[in-house]
């Protein structure tokens, strides 16, 4: 979808234009960091009141903040032309339809985006589903109930054979699996509704980080300036409240921190601004490893790029979005991600024009490396972490990108080699 013709994104640029931090702006705003995170990545529709509001903080007239209007409907109709996979020259016939039929553009426009936001939403539970501990438990004892339940009232619907006696212990059997029932029911929503309240957003250690993160803009230019230390922000983040969380914050600021002494921000602007946005070309001229790189080129926010870590088991350390780019917050991610090709072969740069099949086939350009952690010793096996740097829409003009999904639950492509569970998109749940 054309980026100009968002509102999440122009509110984005008015922030960062003057000086806001997310989480200021949405403090001011009286919503939480995470949900105007979500507006100003498009993934929330914003309008009346709360766009008023953010218009007056923002010193702008509410205008500005969406104009485009009609840029973002043929953009929409665009995107899902590609989804449908339609050609080229139909594709670019959405102005001419939204011109003579706006009416049923915006309908199909409307339909598009629900679309996309159920497979959100069924990416979202299906992940939760499966790998939720205390979801799965719950979802478990309400089956089992159940079953026993149905069990119970059929032994009485089929056998007229009963004694008064066995009728009677039947039936206190069921009231007391129908109360049971309705307990875990009722604990049930009131943990799904706690997992989608704002405030609520850490339900596990990676829950809490990401959060923090997201108050951050995944920025921390106190902390590179050594205005703050990790250990002060940990202590003042709200969002960080469990040990574990703290525990992976510390290892990303103290890295952040080790980052910039290395390469500040300056330096590396003005190195990019001579080789352009390429990772190798920006390590030989900084003289410092592409994994460096790749961190501090995610931690500038013109360049929109995203950042995955994982360590030597493929388990994903660090998730910084891009918008279109999926990145499964539960569970493994899709194997054919050049992220999992480098852990082999350390120091390897891989660059990887690719698709991410699902809702709009955006397109991304990939780099990927891996590097050993930690202190050399005798007789033991390297630590190896993997970065990929992940930049929107520099792949659009490539001859044969690569089509990747982001896990194989929710991933629509067949007869991928890849493939180690069914697509709940194709096989049903």
């Amino acid at each position: 979808m054309a980026r100009e013709g968002l509102t999440g994104s122009r509110i984005r640029e008015r922030r960062s234009v003057a000086g806001l931090r997310q989480a200021d702006l949405a403090r001011s705003l009286g919503i939480s960091a995470s949900y105007l995170n979500l507006i100003e990545h498009n993934r929330r529709r914003i309008g009346g009141k709360l766009l008023l509001n953010i218009a007056r903080v923002l010193d702008v007239e509410p205008s500005m903040l969406t104009e485009g209007a009609e840029a973002a409907l043929i953009a929409t109709l665009r995107e899902a032309a590609t989804a449908a996979n339609l050609t080229e020259t139909e594709a670019a016939r959405a102005d001419e339809f939204a011109g003579r039929f706006p009416g049923w553009a915006e309908v199909l426009a409307t339909g598009h985006r629900r679309i996309a936001s159920l497979e959100r939403t069924v990416e979202t539970l299906s992940d939760r589903l499966t790998h939720d501990p205390h979801l799965a438990a719950s979802v478990h004892e309400l089956l089992s109930t159940a079953a026993a339940i149905r069990s119970t009232a059929a032994i009485l619907a089929d056998d007229a054979e009963l004694t008064d006696e066995w009728r009677d212990r039947f039936h206190a059997n069921i009231n007391q699996e129908s109360r049971r029932l309705a307990d875990s029911s009722k604990a049930l929503v009131q943990y799904l509704d706690a997992g989608q309240g704002v405030e609520d957003a850490g339900a596990s250690p990676q829950d809490e980080l990401e959060a923090f993160l997201s108050e951050h803009d995944y920025t921390f230019a106190a902390l590179e300036q050594g205005k703050d230390t990790p250990e002060g922000m940990i202590a003042a983040a709200s969002s960080l409240r469990s040990n574990a969380a703290r525990h992976m914050a510390r290892g990303i600021l103290e890295r952040v921190v080790e980052d910039a002494r290395q390469v500040p921000l300056p330096r590396l602007q003005s190195a990019l601004n001579e080789t352009g946005p390429d990772p190798v070309a920006l390590a030989r001229h900084l003289t410092v490893p592409v994994a460096m790189v790749l961190r501090r080129m995610a931690s500038l926010p013109a360049l929109e790029a995203g950042l995955v870590v994982c360590d030597r088991a493929g388990s994903l350390l660090f998730r910084k979005p891009t918008t279109g780019f999926v990145i499964p917050r539960f569970g493994p991610a899709c194997a054919l991600w050049p992220l999992f090709s480098v852990l082999g072969q350390p120091g390897q740069v891989i660059r990887t024009p690719l698709v991410q099949l699902g809702r709009g086939r955006a397109a991304f350009d990939c780099f990927a490396v891996a590097e050993v952690v930690g202190a050399p010793s005798y007789n033991q096996t390297p630590l190896v972490q993997a970065s990929m740097l992940v930049l929107p829409n520099s792949a659009a003009d490539a001859a044969q990108p690569a089509e990747v999904g982001a896990s194989c639950s929710v991933c629509p492509r067949d007869g991928c080699a890849g493939r180690r569970e069914p697509s709940i998109l194709s096989n049903g749940l």
